[in-house]
């Protein structure tokens, strides 16, 4: 800051030989002095200030970056740890013991835990091997008697700098192994290599980006295994024999730190799919028991579960997201919806109860109610439970009617027919269950309904609400068709890696795409997309390319 010099004041002769205009220039001059002495100061304040801010902003940032460092410290010693236990169990005499199907799910398990650790860690440290040294094996040679197709990479431009035409003086090849439904082929990438003989300029293009480094498989095997893998339900020993009959030997390690990897790339995704279901006011939720190995243990006994999340039947957007659980506490749940707050349909588990108390809307499934009345008729031929049934059939008959029609459309067909058939309905069930024991079979499923009857029937009300969860237990049915060939899930992390992939899978096959023409091209862009570009990926979001 300029040093301040104060304006000396002029003595009294002098004054009086001054006239009166002389005096109003000088103080004139003067408050001109004055006026810029404080504009400099005001100049030097609001710097001081900006400064200040600046110094509080970089002091922030300071804060976040050594919180993010300590984060990722953190982070670093658990997945040190536990990749350490997987090391253990995978070369330690426990794994021997575990023989069979058993055994070859349990090892193609671990492999890709072990894969999907290691990416991580490469994420979080930059490092590319973990801190426990692990020999790489060499990348095996590609059969020579597989077809290959090349595919050229070439530099735009072949004129140097100086102006002279640049010559091609070699090329590097990289091939990659390929795979359509029961045809193995190599992808050979050829780079020319072009130099200027006058200024010995040498330029190539660049080697394409690809979601597993220096990976031997081409994207379209990575999604082919995938797909086999999660949704057709073939384990990763079943997988290595079908190439080998295609003409290539693939061990399930290799097979399985691809899976881990692709997981660990398709993490984002899946997170972006989640923010994307939450943004809607409507939901589905339900979930389904899968028997969990922990290969600390080798033991089968552990039941965990799969929670699937979805849009309301009638929202704009088709998707699914599958959270993989070790339990089916509400408090799963409860942490995958976050701070949501709008209608849920569920069918009557308690662990959504206090979801409800939290501000979420109960919206009941009137198939549950239905069902307690079709199995008491099936199983006794029941009179009154076969008048349910046809009471409930009237309800869904007029859901078919308005199936096509917007909200309110639906919301007045609803009010105009459904809602006198509803009342009728809850009137007789009250009269019905004044007639019979209780403890019997009939009470019990009137009672279901009748404790339920405000939550059944809340979609009357609201023309986005649909009468049941039937929407989100057909999303669960390739889980329950896939435990057959699954037997269990092979770890924690195995389970989330499932549930991730499986989530992509089966909310492209809503949108109506070919999962691996999705998965192919998702893992195609994967590596050079921003961050702030992942929606354009999503499933409802994706567009395949034209030809």
């Amino acid at each position: 800051m300029a040093n301040f010099v104060p304006m000396s004041s002029p003595s009294p002769d002098y004054l009086d030989h001054l006239d009166a205009r002389a005096l109003r220039a000088l103080l004139s001059e003067r408050d001109q002095q004055l006026a810029q002495t404080c504009q400099r100061l005001a100049e030097h304040e609001q710097l001081l200030a900006q400064r200040t801010e600046t110094l509080a902003k970089k002091e922030a940032l300071i804060v976040r970056k050594d919180q993010d460092i300590e984060f990722k410290r953190a982070t670093i010693v658990k997945l040190t740890h536990e990749i350490a236990v997987l090391r253990r169990f995978q070369f330690g005499k426990k794994s021997e013991q575990i023989s069979g199907v058993q055994g070859s799910l349990l090892q193609e398990t671990v492999s890709a835990d072990i894969a999907a650790i290691e990416e991580e860690l490469k994420q979080l440290s930059g490092v590319p091997k973990t801190t426990e040294a692990r020999e790489q094996p060499k990348r095996m040679a590609l059969p020579p008697q597989l077809p290959r197709v090349d595919i050229h990479h070439e530099p735009d431009s072949t004129t140097c700098v100086c102006g002279c035409q640049m010559k091609r003086v070699g090329e590097d090849v990289a091939e990659k192994l390929d795979y359509l439904p029961g045809v193995a082929q190599v992808e050979r990438h050829v780079r020319g290599k072009w130099a200027c003989r006058q200024c010995e300029t040498l330029i190539q293009a660049p080697v394409p980006a690809h979601v597993i480094d220096k990976g031997l498989a081409t994207t379209g095997l990575l999604a082919h295994v995938l797909v086999a893998k999660y949704a057709d339900h073939q384990p990763l020993y079943r997988q290595q024999k079908i190439f080998e009959r295609a003409g290539v030997k693939l061990s399930t390690s290799t097979l399985a730190d691809w899976v881990g990897v692709c997981g660990v790339r398709l993490q984002p995704l899946v997170d972006a799919l989640r923010e994307a279901i939450l943004k809607h006011d409507v939901l589905h939720a339900d979930e389904t028991p899968v028997t969990m190995l922990r290969p600390d243990t080798g033991k089968t006994a552990h039941r965990a579960y799969l929670w699937a999340y979805a849009p309301g039947v009638f929202e704009d957007m088709k998707g699914v997201v599958y959270d993989f659980a070790p339990g089916r506490a509400g408090e799963h749940a409860r942490a995958f919806l976050g701070e949501w707050c709008g209608s849920l349909v569920v069918d009557d588990y308690s662990g959504y109860k206090k979801g409800f108390a939290q501000g979420i809307t109960e919206i009941g499934c009137m198939a549950h109610a239905r069902r307690k009345f079709f199995d008491l008729h099936v199983a006794n031929q029941s009179q009154l439970a076969k008048h349910a049934v046809n009471y409930i059939g009237e309800l869904y008959g007029i859901e078919r009617e308005t199936q096509a029609l917007d909200a309110h459309e639906r919301w007045r067909i609803r009010q105009e027919k459904a809602k006198p058939i509803a009342d009728q309905l809850h009137a007789w069930m009250l009269a019905q269950r004044l007639r019979v024991p209780d403890g019997s079979g009939t009470a019990k499923a009137l009672d279901y309904s009748l404790k339920r009857w405000v939550a059944l029937t809340r979609y009357l009300g609201d023309g986005r609400l649909p009468i049941d969860n039937n929407h989100i237990e057909q999303q669960i049915r390739p889980v329950a068709l896939g435990r057959r060939n699954w037997l269990f899930a092979g770890s924690l992390r195995g389970g989330q890696r499932a549930a991730a992939v499986m989530s992509l899978i089966q909310s492209a096959k809503l949108n109506g795409h070919d999962p691996y023409a999705y998965l192919k091209d998702v893992l195609n862009h994967l590596p050079t997309y921003k961050a702030s570009q992942i929606d354009q990926l999503l499933p409802h979001n994706w567009q395949p390319a034209t030809a």
